[in-house]
């Protein structure tokens, strides 16, 4: 375990570097000793940084919850990390490529919540319950950490590498479709790159959901009403270039786009 003060460096250190776009080298190197509870420590040492400088908590991203992604980084437990609203875009956006490290692309659904989450014991039932609507969504992930060895500990630590999100197609509510069949095509300047289908995700999208809201209550702390929960990629990341068209079609639940200036 580390010290608060090694923590609190290591959160600064990932400000910075968000900052500068350069990532730092492996924290599980610099710090062998580091453990996971370190690196939520420092997650949430940086997101207090992110609230003092007027950023406002949106929700929270879950990853690494299907084997595309687990085989894909070779972690395989799920993570978690913060969403600020200036972290959500409209589908048809177009981003700055040059804005983020290493930028990739996944598939997922989002679960925008009308009731709260709480563990330690929710269920499936309890999400389905407290769910307005589930929309597309795209995950831009970002590094703050190199990524060559990455662990688990290094990406946590990285606020579970989130960029941003991008939103669109049809918000559904969860009983009008079978969530475990919403399949996803992911395509790059139109060419076919990634095909998933949410099933991946735990067996149910939102079995993520619950599983966060029961890891949450370990820090006393709950999914909220009016928080928007990305529930894992059903893909794997696709890497994308200054340049890049984006387009996700998730069938009857529409589409979603983006553009790399």
């Amino acid at each position: 375990m580390l010290d608060s003060t090694t923590r609190t460096a290591i959160a600064d250190e990932l400000v910075q570097a968000a900052a500068t776009r350069t990532p730092v080298p492996l924290l599980t190197q610099r710090y062998p000793d580091m453990e996971v509870a370190d690196s939520y420590a420092v997650q949430n040492i940086w997101r207090q940084r992110g609230e003092e400088a007027g950023r406002v908590v949106a929700g929270h991203k879950i990853g690494l919850t299907s084997k595309a992604m687990q085989y894909a980084t070779g972690i395989s437990e799920p993570d978690y990390g913060v969403i600020f609203k200036d972290m959500i875009r409209e589908s048809g956006c177009t981003l700055q490529w040059a804005h983020y490290t290493k930028p990739r692309v996944e598939m997922e659904l989002a679960f925008l919540l009308k009731d709260d989450v709480e563990g330690p014991d929710a269920t499936i039932f309890d999400v389905l319950r407290a769910t307005e609507y589930v929309v597309p969504a795209l995950e831009i992930l970002d590094a703050r950490v190199e990524m060559a060895g990455r662990t688990i500990v290094d990406t946590i630590a990285d606020n579970a590498a989130m960029g941003l999100m991008v939103i669109g197609g049809t918000p559904t509510t969860p009983d009008a479709i079978d969530l475990r069949w919403v399949a996803g095509i992911l395509s790059k300047n139109q060419e076919i790159e990634e095909t998933g289908v949410a099933a991946g995700v735990l067996g149910h999208p939102a079995n993520g959901v619950h599983w966060l809201a029961n890891r949450l209550s370990q820090h006393g702390e709950k999914l909220r009403a009016g928080e928007i929960i990305l529930a894992g990629s059903f893909t794997r990341p696709m890497w994308v270039e200054a340049g890049s068209t984006v387009h996700a079609d998730y069938g009857q639940m529409g589409t979603v786009t983006c553009q790399f200036s």
